[in-house]
């Protein structure tokens, strides 16, 4: 007689062999045969009911976990670069477990979107619970795979060479697929078939997009490589041109406040504006208050239409320093959602009264009809405060300004009780010449003007979340959850070798963090302490459920001020509209129902719009100093990986990398967990904020990449490896220029955490 193998047996042989872990299989690698497989079905059965096993197309495995041979989609790259997946027959509680796609060199493009048939293996990762290897990709949701990249002749028809930093994947054009590009010539092109005889997959040019060193191609770059959508579905813009401007109504009118804007001087939109009264109560003496009016993109952009799926899609504006991918038609976002100046336009206010020392103390929400009274830019109303009024703010001053900035500094009193998260990173600005070149790189300028619209709109933003919560209304909060405590921890070290003090033993706030940054204040490692604090923090998403937000020291916090510009707050819009029972265009019962999924979609699109800035800036970056090869820039290293050292230009606020080939002769080992490299040989240290002055071997606006030569590290000197392009190659060296797996201790540009 057969003999059963014991729980443990069969739950050890289903560990170790998910593929084979069915009935059958089970029964053939333990010698079970005949009526001794009743047996074993019951021992299985028992199993599940425990909990230790389901049961999944008559096969078993762990709960919680996935099968070994899956289907899942293709999500977008993140920040680095990797591809995760999402499991399609994920049954378990809570989210599905993180799947990163481990591409294979013979494997074709994979692409947001795509259906992968993927064979996974489990693995003890920071971010991911599996890798997966694909099998076939069985299906896509956006048709053939679009290929950005760099038309290159051959006697063969040609090649395109990627822009994405560190690829080094060509695909072949046939002659007959060529139509007419030329050599040099940036080209937007569509796989075709599978691979070539030459082992290279085929594609076919559908765009030619103008010279790839053209600086007007270089938005266009990121635009197609994070597939932001920026050509509008022509329904949309028939649905935009036949909007009309919103009536009164049965709309408050507040035509008659002191509202304004203001903005950039480049604005295009303008969906917020503000005014400030003196609060009449005798119950709050010295007090105010203060109007927030929001354009009222919900009256236009209604559930289910062809307008609403489209900016569901997008799930904001994209913005470069040559142009806006909008997420409404400018017929909306310029024109008739755009608080200008002396023109009626529909809005959703809120009337705040605040104490003298900030506390808010009250706050309703109306829809209305506002009409502005000026359109200001942050620097034509600082210079009003400052005693350099023009001709039209001179006669704001008085009964506008004046009572605006006297709200603002209420508002620092409840700010400074508050203690939010008060990072210091001058934000530089990448100004263009006429011809599209990058004239300079500036520090943009940040006044009391900034600051004061800043405050009022995260009161408005505070308020919109509260009244939401108190009509136990459906909506997308902001949250920024608390930082990791590994993170914290690498922090702290970040500290300690500055010979700062972050202190241990404790619940971690905000004020904590600001105590660190005011030790910092004034000194040289000041941004790399106030970057290593940024690093330090997750990064803000969108939910409906409420996290809090840590970094605002927000019990609950909702975007509501910028529906012309995201998605999130056109939700909070129409949430407001069915609380207050304001019309037939608020939330419906399918926003409602996809709350989640939603949320995870605009955070994702967020996510997707910030690589692209972040990429075009780099090739910008790279552009601007391409005819600066072999120039020396003092810097500050900003990151360590095993590849190699990035390190921060002072002058550009660009990263480039020091590969680990150039720090010398000697090996260097990488520890990750204190983000440093020390030499077997003469146990050199080479860590964060460390002072270098570099010299610059290479710039690849096509990539963004640049590489630097060490010549001083703390004011001793080093002799450089030779970089030079002969022995180097453009693509060898741009793929130095970023590893696959992730590096610790790799500088990123600053996380949104509002």
């Amino acid at each position: 007689m057969s003999r059963i193998p014991s729980k443990d047996q069969i739950l050890e042989f289903i560990s170790e062999n998910p593929s084979r872990a069915n009935k059958r299989e089970i029964a053939r690698a333990f010698g079970i045969k005949g009526s001794a497989r009743i047996d074993l079905k019951r021992v299985l059965r028992d199993l599940q009911d425990e909990g230790h096993l389901e049961k999944r197309e008559k096969r078993f495995r762990e709960p919680g976990a996935l099968p070994p041979v899956t289907v899942a989609e293709a999500m977008p790259p993140d920040a680095d670069g990797d591809v995760f997946l999402r499991p399609l027959e994920w049954t378990g509680d809570g989210d599905a477990p993180n799947v990163l796609f481990v591409a294979k060199s013979n494997d074709p493009g994979i692409g947001e979107g795509d259906r992968l048939l993927v064979r996974l293996t489990k693995v003890e990762a920071d971010d991911h619970s599996y890798e997966a290897r694909l099998i076939k990709r069985i299906g896509s949701k956006r048709g053939p795979r679009k290929v950005l990249g760099v038309f290159r002749k051959t006697a063969e028809g040609g090649r395109i060479q990627p822009i994405e930093k560190g690829s080094d994947k060509e695909w072949r054009v046939a002659p007959g697929a060529v139509h007419g590009a030329v050599d040099g010539e940036l080209v937007e092109a569509e796989e075709i078939g599978g691979r070539t005889r030459m082992g290279l997959p085929g594609a076919q040019i559908v765009a030619r997009l103008g010279e790839a060193g053209d600086a007007r191609t270089v938005s266009l770059m990121a635009i197609h490589t994070h597939g932001v959508p920026d050509d509008f579905p022509k329904a949309v813009l028939d649905a935009a041109d036949k909007a009309k401007p919103m009536g009164l109504g049965k709309r408050e009118d507040l035509r008659d406040l002191p509202l304004i804007t203001i903005d950039p001087a480049d604005a295009r939109d303008r969906d917020d504006a503000v005014c400030a009264l003196p609060d009449e109560d005798p119950n709050n003496p010295g007090g105010h208050v203060l109007w927030v009016a929001i354009a009222d993109v919900a009256a236009y952009v209604t559930p289910g239409s062809d307008m609403d799926a489209e900016a569901r899609k997008r799930g904001n504006s994209t913005y470069f320093p040559d142009r806006v991918v909008p997420m409404l038609p400018d017929r909306l976002s310029g024109d008739l959602c755009s608080l200008h100046e002396d023109v009626p336009r529909a809005c959703l206010a809120v009337r705040i009264a605040i104490a003298e020392d900030g506390t808010k103390l009250s706050h309703r929400f109306t829809r209305g009809l506002m009409q502005s009274k000026a359109s200001l830019s942050y620097e034509r109303a600082q210079a009003a405060i400052d005693g350099q009024p023009d001709a039209q703010t001179e006669t704001l001053l008085e009964p506008i300004l004046k009572p605006l900035w006297a709200v603002y500094g209420a508002l620092e009193k409840a700010r400074e009780r508050r203690q939010p998260l008060a990072l210091d990173l001058p934000e530089r600005k990448i100004v263009l010449a006429d011809n599209g070149h990058v004239a300079s790189v500036a520090f943009r300028d940040r006044f009391d003007a900034h600051k004061l619209i800043e405050e009022c709109m995260i009161l408005a933003n505070v308020c919109a979340a509260e009244t939401l919560a108190g009509k136990r209304a459906p909506l997308i909060y902001r949250v920024h959850e608390e930082p990791a405590p590994e993170k914290i921890e690498a922090l702290r070290e970040v500290a300690k070798a500055s010979g700062l003090t972050l202190a241990k033993g404790q619940v971690l706030q905000t004020s904590h963090l600001n105590r660190l940054l005011d030790q910092a204040a004034g000194r040289e490692d000041a941004e790399l302490i106030n970057l290593s604090t940024l690093r330090a923090m997750t990064q803000a998403y969108y939910s409906p459920q409420n996290f809090g937000h840590f970094g605002l020291a927000l019990r609950q916090y909702a975007h509501f001020t910028s529906p012309i510009r995201r998605y999130a707050d056109l939700i909070v819009h129409r949430a407001l509209i069915r609380a207050h029972g304001w019309g037939d265009d608020g939330l419906s019962p399918e926003d409602e129902e996809r709350l989640d999924q939603t949320a995870t979609l605009i955070s994702e699109t967020e996510r997707r719009s910030m690589m692209a800035e972040r990429d075009t800036i780099d090739r910008y970056l790279a552009s601007y100093l391409s005819d600066r090869v072999g120039t020396e820039f003092a810097g500050r290293i900003s990151g360590i990986a095993r590849f190699g050292v990035f390190v921060k230009l002072d002058e550009s606020g660009a990263d480039g990398l020091v590969p680990m080939r150039a720090l010398g002769q000697e090996y260097f080992r990488h520890d990750a967990e204190s983000n440093t490299l020390t030499g077997t040989d003469t146990g050199q240290v080479i860590g964060l904020g460390q002072r270098v002055l570099v010299r610059l071997a290479e710039a690849v606006p096509v990539t963004g990449g640049l590489l630097l030569e060490l010549l001083e590290i703390d004011g001793e000197t080093r002799k450089p490896r030779n970089l030079s392009r002969s022995k180097r190659g453009t693509r060898k060296s741009g793929k130095a220029l970023k590893g696959r797996k992730r590096a610790s201790g790799k500088p990123r540009r600053p996380k949104g955490i509002r």
